[in-house]
Order: C-alpha cells, then structure tokens, then sequence
C-alpha cells in the first residue's frame, strides 16, 4: 500500500511545511511506500508564469472596470512587462539566476505597483536611493530580492482582486475554518462554482494521483488558512478516485475539531486523526489491510453506520520520540521555493528568506504553564526527548539528502538543557550548520552558554516576553521577568545571535498603563541592543487553556460559545477593565514596526498612539531602567 501526504495550500513559500517530512520519514522507517507533494507551492508557480499572467489578464478584464482595485488596473496597464518578467523574477528568487539582481536593481526593469508605495517610507528626500540605509552600496541581491517580494505582493494582490478574494501567500479562505462552529460555511464555499484557482488545484490534485496512483492520501492541515484546500483537494479526490481513501490531520484539527460531530465532513475525508499522527496512521494502514477494526483505530474519527461521527480511541502508546525516524524531504522540489524577503530586519526575516531544514529537537514543552497556551493539548502536554547523539545523527542525514546546512527547530520551546547537549556534539563532531529556534528566556541562558550555542551555529532566537509587565508575566505564568528576560537577550546578542520577541496585548485585565510601559520597556530592549526584532499579536482566549478553563481566576466572564458541531477553539470574554485594545493595538505595531528598522528609539511612546477619546498617561518605567539592570548585572 501506498501512501500519498500532500502539503495544502497555503502554508509557505520559501521551505516546505515539515509534517509530510515527517510522516514520510517516519512510514519509510516502518518499510511502507510513501512519497510526497507540496500543492501549496505548486498552486502559486502554476499562476506565476507567462500562461498564468494570461489567465490573470483575462479574469482582470472581465470585472468592470468600476469595480477593479487600484492593483487589478496597475496590472491590465503593465500586462506586458509582468509577462515577460514573471518566469526570469521567479528564476531568480529559486537562486537559479542571481545576475539578475543588477537588472532589478536598476529600478527599470521590474513593473512597479501599489506595493512598491512602501518604499516611500524610507525615502529622506535626499538620498536617490530610498533602501541605500538598509543595503548601502553592497548587499545588492538582498536588495534585489527585495524589490522582487515587492513584486509579488503586487501579483498576490491580483491573485485576491481578480482570481479569489480569499487568497494570501500565507493562509487561503481563513475566515471559512477558523473557529467556525458549523460546517456550512465551508460546505457552501466547496458546493459553490470552482474558481480558476480551485481549478488550477483540482488540476494539480490530479496529477499527484496520477503519479503517484496511492492507496491512501494523508491532508496535513496545520493552519485554519490550509483547511478549504485541503477539502477541495479531496473532493477532487472522491469524485475522481472513490477507491482512494483519505485521512486528515495536523495542527488546526488537533486544537479546533476536538470536539467534531459534523457527520458532512466524511463525504470529503474517511478518517480524522487527533494529535500526533505516527500511531494514529499505522493504526489507519492495518484497518485498510484487513488487519485490525475500525472500533481499534487510535484517536481518529470516522462516520459510522448510523451516519453519526465516532471518536476511534483505542489505547496505544505513541511512537517514542526516538523512534519517529527521520524526515525526509525526498520528493519535494527544494530547488522551485521561493527566498523572498518582504521584511528587512534581518531577524524577521528568517521566516521567509531561505530553505531552512525543519527539526524538532523535543517533543512538547517541558515548562507547560504559560495560562495563555493550550498546555492541555498533546502537543504541549507530552513532553519527550532524544538524546544529542541521535539528534546529530538525524541533521547529519538531512543534510546528506538536502544538501543545505541551514536548520530550524520547531519545538514550542527548546529545553536549555538539550541544546547544550546538542552544541556540545555538534562541536565534538565538527559538524557545521546554522540553526535558530524558540525558547524560553529563562535564566539558565546564561551568557556562557549562549557563547556555546554561537559556537554550533545558533545565529538566532525567538522567545516570548509577551507583556512585558512583571505583573502580567506573573498572572500568565511565565515563569520569566523583564529583568532577567533584558539579561538573557542581552546575553544572546553580545554573542551574535540575533534575537526576536513574541510580544503580546490585550491580556485579561491588563491596562492602558500596563500597554504603555510595556511599549516603553520594548523601545529600551531595542536601543540597548537586546532584541533586534519583535511582533505584537493581540490575546486571544482560547478553549483548551488555563485562561478559557478557569476565566474568574483571570479576573474575566466568558461570552458563552453558540452550539458546536465543528471547529472550536477561540472564545470571546468580557474584560471589566474596558480598554480598547484594538486602538491601542494600531500603536503597538507602527512602533514596533519602526523599532526593527532603527526608527523612534529617541521617541516618547506615547507619539505612537492615536490618543482620540483615550487618554495615554505617560509611561512609569524609567527611561534608563534596562541600561540599568544590564549595567549591575
């Protein structure tokens, strides 16, 4: 039997999602046939050529012309030039024609659009150059492959305007899945007229099938905004292949469909598997071959005889965290994503620029605390290690199939513990690559080790410091305080490795106060050369975490959720403070955003609220208060 995993749209552009890679290492290490495909990337590439950028002039023409967006007509006025510049710009960001970079650069050779309007921001008035701060008169790819981000921004908007407005780069028709309580927005959306872009899928799907002619077809869902693909894919799937059998999961079904009753689902998919998917799968595959029951799958549901969804939840130790295999990335076409740099501090960057080897170096979070996470869940609850030798091992062998040395760990918080083991061997083996994680900045990362983890090839981290309020970060149960947080990073920095914080507002009970010293400690981590990079998120409650469970002990009431048959997940609550987070939110982010690009460290940041009706009191935190702590410590 044959196993089919299948990347859907939209997940990423610059590396593969990591879940197929996984699982496919994983099934070959048990000696099953599987192989894989990556339909997110292959739904862009598909539109982005010269027969694309046709298709895309004829859904532009056919919307009146009242009804275009300023980017729809930008592109009709400039059709010639993205088509005959389309192929060569994504040749370039594939690394397979750097010389390009001088044409791009020359500012005449790219068509310009709406997005281009965000250089502006940089331009002083005096310099011919509006980027030459960011790049000076080196870094001319980099700056290339800025101008070519821009450029497909320009067409993802396109995409959206004239193609199907629920495209993003990143996520595609959020809203339909996304805490959805019922199934019938997304059942309308799949019964509805297909777009050019369910077409191109539907055209896709069928050709992975075709090559591939699988038993079983694994959907990996780790995002709400990969859901509708996902369905489209196996309606495709179901009308054409009815002997092909598909099974569902990955992050947005383990947190949101928990709690599934929605029998509609199956007339798409034949299992849904809850948490990791080792077990789950290998339970899956001997039910196909004869060899065991349904009643015996292992945290899956199907639609039963009565029509009605059943929970499976036969009682199987996982698949030690040891015994997963290794991902692989065989199949994968490594050599077609695209390296975009759309943001250019050089931490947030890392996202999107490169293809990064994805690893996990434990399973869980070993604090599991933090009352703003869903630490009930599987994949915060269990917490599992491997040793730094097998762990060596793995990159060793990812790097043989690959070819590339760059790696990103995916855990939701590496253990400190476990990355000294791992430097320690990466150095004692001499094997050379560059990595960069999430942590906690707790402090056993101390200075010292920080200078290891350099010495192994860490040059970045990301971390939480949430609200920066040692009240708040008390409440959440952090386990952290700003003052050892501005060490730890600080301690990271001064070793070269660049830094980046997870910043958070609108927590329960937090204040106008509260946000703004908050904003006023961030503004002196960046000037004190602690962080280089940051992004505020507003607070989100959530079902499955200790603030959802217990809201009183947070100080907040629930807003009760409507009946559930399908996705649940966020929960809305009424806060007694009565701040309107989402103006102050509007602050936080210009600030930020101007923070990571070296702009308004000198500010009063009360200048980056849009005070209104609010009054913004002047921050209580010293101006000198980091510089301070760094200066004792």
């Amino acid at each position: 039997m044959k196993v089919l995993s299948l990347i859907p749209p939209m997940t990423q552009l610059n590396t593969p999602y990591p879940s197929t890679a996984y699982l496919t290492g994983f099934l070959r290490s048990r000696n099953i046939a599987a192989v894989q495909e990556d339909l997110a990337l292959a739904l862009v590439l598909s539109f982005f050529n010269s027969a694309g950028m046709s298709e895309m002039r004829t859904q532009a023409l056919r919307l009146a012309e009242e009804n275009r967006s300023a980017s729809a007509n930008y592109f009709l006025d400039a059709f010639e030039l993205y088509q005959d510049t389309i192929e060569p710009v994504i040749a370039f960001l594939q690394g397979r024609d750097n010389t390009l970079s001088y044409r791009i650069n020359a500012r005449d050779f790219l068509p310009e659009g709406p997005r281009f309007l965000s250089l502006d921001a940089f331009d002083d008035g005096e310099s011919s150059d509006p980027l030459a701060w960011a790049f000076g008169s080196l870094g001319a790819h980099d700056r290339a492959r800025h101008l070519a981000t821009l450029y497909l921004n320009d067409l993802s908007d396109v995409l959206r305007d004239v193609v199907d407005d629920r495209f993003e780069f990143v996520r595609y028709a959020e809203s339909l899945a996304s805490s959805q309580p019922v199934f019938n927005p997304l059942a309308d959306a799949l019964l509805a007229k297909p777009t050019l872009m369910d077409l191109h899928l539907q055209k896709l799907t069928t050709q992975a099938v075709e090559k591939h002619q699988p038993s079983l077809i694994i959907l990996s869902v780790p995002f709400p905004g990969a859901m509708y693909a996902a369905l489209r894919i196996a309606q495709t799937i179901k009308a054409q292949y009815p002997n092909i059998k598909i099974a569902l999961g990955g992050g947005y079904v383990n947190t949101e469909l928990r709690e599934l009753t929605e029998p509609r689902i199956f007339d798409f998919v034949d299992f849904i598997s809850l948490d990791s998917g080792e077990r789950p799968l290998l339970a899956i595959l001997d039910h196909l071959n004869g060899k065991r029951s349904a009643e015996r799958l292992v945290r899956t549901f199907v639609r039963n005889q009565f029509g009605q969804v059943q929970l499976m939840n036969w009682q199987e130790p996982d698949i030690p965290f040891e015994e997963v295999g290794v991902a692989t990335w065989d199949g994968l076409p490594l050599d077609s994503y695209l390296s975009l740099l759309d943001m250019l501090n050089p931490m947030h960057r890392l996202w999107s620029d490169g293809r990064w080897n994805k690893l996990t170096v434990a399973h869980g979070c070993y604090w599991k605390k933090c009352s703003f996470c869903d630490v009930s869940l599987d994949y915060i609850s269990r917490y599992e290690t491997a040793s730094a030798s097998l762990l060596v091992d793995r990159i060793e062998q990812i790097v043989a199939e690959t070819g590339q040395t760059g790696f990103h760990f995916v855990d939701e918080a590496a253990p400190p513990k476990i990355l000294k083991a791992l430097a320690e061997e990466l150095i004692r083996r001499k094997v050379l690559i560059s990595w960069w994680g999430n942590i906690r900045f707790e402090k056993t990362f101390t200075p010292e080790l920080a200078l290891l983890l350099a010495k192994s090839g860490c040059i970045a981290m990301s971390g939480g410091l949430e609200v920066a309020s040692d009240r708040l970060l008390n409440l959440m149960k952090k386990g952290v305080s700003v003052e050892q947080v501005a060490q730890v990073t600080k301690g990271f920095s001064d070793a070269g490795i660049l830094v980046h914080a997870y910043l958070m507002y609108g927590f329960p009970t937090q204040t106008v106060q509260e946000t703004v010293d908050a904003l006023e400690y961030v503004r002196q981590l960046f000037e004190n050369g602690c962080i280089q990079s940051g992004f505020f998120h507003r607070f989100t409650c959530t079902v499955h975490s200790p603030v959802g469970k217990n809201p009183e002990e947070y100080g907040i009431s629930l807003i009760p959720l409507p009946p559930v048959s399908f996705a649940k997940n966020d929960i809305a609550f009424i806060d007694p403070t009565g701040v309107d987070h989402d103006a102050l939110g509007v602050g936080l982010k210009k600030a930020i955003y101007n923070f990571m690009h070296g702009v308004g460290l000198e500010q009063d940041v009360r200048t980056w609220f849009e005070h209104g009706e609010m009054v913004i009191p002047k921050s209580k935190v010293s101006r000198k208060k980091i510089a301070k702590i760094l200066q004792i410590h």
